[in-house]
């Protein structure tokens, strides 16, 4: 019998792209979903999935999943058992200008998916929610088990209702669910709207840099073959003991329902970011401080004992190895080697 694809949503994407490659390594046949959107240069995108077309076994389909109809469609044909939805509007400070992109894109699409897993009897679904869930926070590192009910943007917020609405459908449909809240993803390939790509292209062109806070705003950046390791071992199948809210195995939960931290687990100012883009580079920056933007964040960090109890720890790759890699592969995409 032959294995059923595994859709990946967002194949175009940064991390969808990678982890559609690792799938396809693997021999696992992928139905790459994008609708190449125009938030960041659609030709990036277009690039990493020439990459893909160029594997056996990779099925291109051009979809915006806020229609619901060629969705439904979509889930019918194929019959996925595992889906991994990555298609999202991303950003904190597009939300300021472009609110509609998020509902279209965060929570319209979303509940198509929810709809199509629930139809067609999809047996896991795999979403990317993020980091910036826990808002306001202030207590460190952020833990599965804390509250999350002050988001400090629109995209933040878009995010947590995407767990809850997995949470409805876990619990009113038996549809495993599994969120993954990625903590600042980086590498080859990625997103150019993200500050390690930004500060790589304004220093290399001698261009100032705008810094917030003086460098101290600190992340818990996450190198890619980390955050695709974490992913692959999701899509083997949901944790031991999935039952509960917030990442709780609680046999009087609601439904098969849980979320992990996706993280780095070592946390880094900008100002030691820059640093390792400058060595990389062999470039000074030229600094123009500036202020927190709003719906930023001034720390995360990530506790990653939740997913290491689950599915074991993934050994995160330090930046002074990331970000060479990046820088490394920065300049072969844009020929500057």
């Amino acid at each position: 019998m032959v294995a059923a694809p595994i859709l990946v949503t967002g194949a175009g994407g940064f991390i969808g792209y990678h982890v559609a490659r690792r799938l396809l390594e693997a021999g696992q046949e992928v139905v790459g979903v994008d609708s190449l959107s125009d938030y960041y240069d659609p030709a990036l995108k277009r690039a990493r999935l020439s990459q893909l077309e160029a594997r056996p076994g990779f099925i291109n389909v051009h979809l915006d999943l806020a229609d619901l109809d060629p969705t439904l469609g979509l889930f019918a044909r194929h019959r996925f058992r595992t889906v991994l939805h990555l298609a999202a509007q991303p950003g904190v400070r597009y939300a300021l200008t472009n609110p509609g992109a998020y509902t279209s894109a965060n929570l319209a699409a979303f509940v198509h998916v929810l709809e199509a897993c629930r139809h067609t009897r999809v047996g896991h679904l795999v979403y990317a929610s993020s980091s910036s869930v826990y808002g306001g926070n202030t207590k460190l590192p952020f833990s599965e088990q804390d509250a999350v009910d002050h988001p400090v943007s629109l995209y933040a917020a878009t995010k947590r209702a995407n767990e809850l609405m997995a949470h409805s459908y876990a619990h009113l449909f038996d549809l495993p669910t599994t969120g993954l809240r990625f903590f600042t993803v980086y590498g080859p390939w990625g997103r150019p709207d993200m500050a390690i790509y930004r500060f790589t292209e304004r220093i290399g062109r001698g261009e100032p840099i705008e810094v917030a806070a003086d460098g101290r705003v600190k992340r818990d950046f996450t190198f890619i073959d980390d955050a695709v390791e974490a992913v692959m071992r999701v899509l083997g199948g949901p944790a031991p003991g999935t039952a509960g809210a917030e990442g709780r195995p609680d046999r009087s939960a609601l439904g098969p329902f849980r979320v992990f931290n996706i993280g780095g687990d070592r946390p880094s100012d900008l100002n030691r970011v820059i640093e390792l883009i400058e060595a990389a580079l062999g470039r000074s920056a030229v600094r123009v401080p500036m202020a927190l933007p709003p719906g930023d964040v001034v720390a995360t960090s990530a506790d990653a004992a939740s997913f290491s109890d689950a599915y074991e720890r993934v050994t995160a790759t330090p930046l002074e190895v990331g970000i060479p890699r990046f820088v490394d592969w920065y300049r072969r995409y844009h020929g500057l080697v």
